[in-house]
């Protein structure tokens, strides 16, 4: 069962006097690539956090983020009381002014306002891990439903794929008797004598060069490997890369010796479905 490396996750944590919510983005890259954002109060956490997603989405360009609501009146930041009267006092030996002009301006002064580190709580911390593999399942399970679908593109290609391949070994005959055809009308048309078992030897030769047998079997093995590793319970998308470059390269071979348009044309047929499952397994974990 493949996945996709396109997925999106979320879940929301609410506490007593805050709502934080956790949300995944991802979307495909040859390795991971991961970004993180959160508030500095959980940035001791935060290889933790990158050790889970690397374990469980093994790759794929994904964003990860924490946003913290407050929901109640509690703040972090004080006003630093007796340094603001100070500098109240210096003001009103510089200029004139009622208080609440002062005021403004004092409040606006280096150390005016404290703020107060805090410090995680570890009962709360578990409760926003358990979340964040809450926000893990969800993007996994985008991928999997993600992943159902490719599956059935790419197995609905490589059907259209070994179908034409079969056109391919129905018409061989054809194309080889074609060739000696040619051949032989070609030599008659010269009007000379010439060694008939000669002309056999080389021509037996000649079709020879142009003999697609194995290149037909090994991308029937090829079909049906891919498809094998399809079905398979890993989800794969860099091994089923390395197979339709294999389907590709016989794909191809069979186009150059082919020498006979109607094959050709199959060929071409062949190379549009695969190239658009080479586009699909670029979003493949």
């Amino acid at each position: 069962m493949i996945h996709s490396m396109t997925g999106y996750g979320k879940s929301v944590l609410q506490l007593p006097t805050k709502k934080i919510t956790i949300e995944l983005k991802s979307l495909n890259s040859k390795n991971l690539d991961l970004n993180a954002r959160m508030p500095s109060i959980y940035r001791e956490k935060e290889l933790a956090i990158r050790k889970l997603l690397a374990k469980k989405l093994e790759r794929g360009k994904i964003d990860f983020s924490i946003y913290v609501e407050t929901t109640a009146e509690d703040t972090s930041t004080q006003i630093n009381a007796p340094v603001v009267k100070q500098y109240i006092n210096q003001l009103k030996k510089v200029v004139d002014g009622d208080d609440m002009n002062l005021l403004k301006m004092a409040v606006r002064f280096p150390d005016a306002l404290n703020t107060i580190r805090e410090e995680i709580d570890e009962t709360e911390w578990q409760s926003i891990q358990n979340e964040i593999n809450t926000a893990v399942d969800n993007l996994s399970n985008y991928r999997l439903t993600e992943g159902k679908v490719l599956e059935q593109d790419f197995n609905n290609r490589i059907v259209i794929i070994a179908d034409l391949l079969e056109q391919v070994i129905t018409m061989d005959p054809d194309r080889i008797d074609g060739v000696r055809e040619r051949l032989t009308k070609g030599i008659e048309e010269l009007k000379e004598k010439y060694d008939e078992n000669r002309f056999e030897q080389e021509l037996v030769y000649y079709i020879e060069k142009f003999d697609i047998t194995e290149e037909k079997v090994r991308l029937k093995n090829h079909l049906n490997y891919f498809t094998e590793c399809l079905n398979s319970n890993d989800s794969n998308g860099k091994k089923l890369g390395f197979i339709s470059q294999e389907i590709g390269r016989e794909i191809n071979t069979i186009g150059s010796k082919s020498n006979y348009a109607p094959m050709q044309q199959l060929v071409v047929q062949m190379k549009d479905e695969l190239e658009k499952i080479k586009e699909q397994l670029l979003n493949v974990l």
